[in-house]
């Protein structure tokens, strides 16, 4: 009997293909991964996980893809399965050039000094004397 694959080494598979060929689609990387793995047994639900990937995608979009593998191995299908793969790869790949990075510092949401610059900038204008300005900015300049 042929192990198990995990979720996490078709993922893996996945992300491989696509750094092979970045140029390939997605139904091309659904059919390899039913070509590959499709004649042995599906993942176990226990293992129904794939690496993290917070600090590129929000959550709920690394995993979006996750309860179609589930469907998949409850209605043994890798076709559900190698979809399911697709629509979390989709997110991985596509969401950091749409909307940045997760860990992006000019994110707003990321972006602590968004709200203040101004009035941190009038404050320093005000109360701060002109020489330790001065003295500041060659202390930071390389």
């Amino acid at each position: 009997m042929a192990e198990k694959p995990t979720v996490t080494e078709i993922f893996q598979f996945a992300l491989d293909l696509r750094k092979s060929a970045p140029n390939g689609t997605y139904d091309d990387v659904k059919s390899r991964i039913v070509d590959k793995f499709g004649s042995g047994p599906l993942p176990d639900t226990a293992y129904l996980t794939i690496p993290e990937y917070d600090n590129i995608v929000p959550e709920e979009d690394w995993t979006s893809g996750l309860p179609v593998v589930l469907r998949g191995i409850q209605n043994d299908s890798w076709k559900d399965v190698a979809h399911g793969i697709v629509i979390s790869l989709e997110q991985v790949e596509n969401y950091p050039k749409q909307s940045l990075r997760e860990d992006d510092p000019s994110k707003d949401w990321r972006n602590r000094n968004e709200g203040i610059a101004d009035a941190e900038a009038q404050v320093l204008d005000k109360w701060m004397p002109e020489e330790l300005m001065d003295l500041a900015r060659r202390q930071i300049q390389p």
